[in-house]
């Protein structure tokens, strides 16, 4: 590859070290906005998506409306493409200019990411929820425990331990989807080496907005890589499937 004719052109455009001395300054700063959305963000979602989990695991016809409002907002948020509904949330709702309502683009552009990945972190942690044999439940309720303290002390510990490795994941590509802040105005990474490429007519600080990302990502993604081991070994230690 870099002994092909169009080589030096493109790491002139993509691999310059001057520009990316320059503008690995102000994108790292930039960058904390990408942190803080993540990090608000992943903590909204660990708790409502639990919430929606649970409800459209109620038994019963009395819970049937519930489940039915459970199954669509997993099935809308997961549908709809992210991109999407930032650009619908942090910029149709400012624009409506609604007295008392945040008209802060970074606040519903966290709000859009808040809804598409709590869908999915529901369907995780249902999944764990369901994974626990019923005989759990049974036992529990033999005791003297309500279903809300069987789902409190019994079956969602257990599920939360099961999902941890796949919680991560979906934690690692929502660190990567802050990106998409960007389309909604707010400077964050992205954003901010769109400026200085835009200034420069050099992609490089696209390139260093990358490492930056990468610094995040890679930690993450070991440590689920290390979780998923140790639950794969301590399963096989015990002898379940």
């Amino acid at each position: 590859m870099v002994n092909s004719a169009g080589w030096p052109a493109v790491q002139e455009a993509f691999l310059n070290g001057e520009v990316f001395r320059a503008s690995f300054p102000d994108i790292a700063r930039a960058f904390v906005l990408n942190v803080k959305i993540f990090m608000v963000a992943e903590a909204v979602i660990l708790v409502l998506a639990l919430g929606v989990a649970i409800l459209r695991s109620l038994p019963g016809p009395v819970f049937f409306p519930i489940r039915v409002i459970a199954i669509v907002f997993t099935d809308v948020f997961r549908g709809v493409p992210t991109i999407l509904v930032i650009s619908l949330l942090a910029l149709g709702v400012p624009g409506l200019q609604l007295s008392g309502v945040p008209a802060s683009s970074v606040f519903w552009a966290t709000t859009a990411l808040i809804l598409v990945y709590s869908a999915y972190v529901a369907e995780v942690y249902r999944a764990g929820i369901e994974s626990v044999h019923p005989s759990q439940e049974a036992a529990a309720r033999s005791l003297g425990l309500s279903r809300l303290q069987t789902l409190r002390y019994v079956i969602v510990p257990q599920a939360v331990r099961r999902v941890i490795p796949p919680l991560l994941n979906d934690f690692i590509g929502l660190q990567k989807d802050t990106a998409l802040v960007a389309f909604a105005g707010p400077v964050e990474a992205l954003r901010q080496a769109g400026i200085f490429e835009a200034a420069n007519f050099n992609f490089t600080p696209y390139v260093c907005a990358a490492v930056l990302f990468l610094a995040l990502t890679i930690p993450l993604t070991r440590t689920a890589d290390w979780l998923i081991d140790r639950d794969r070994r301590k399963r096989a230690a015990s002898g379940v499937a």
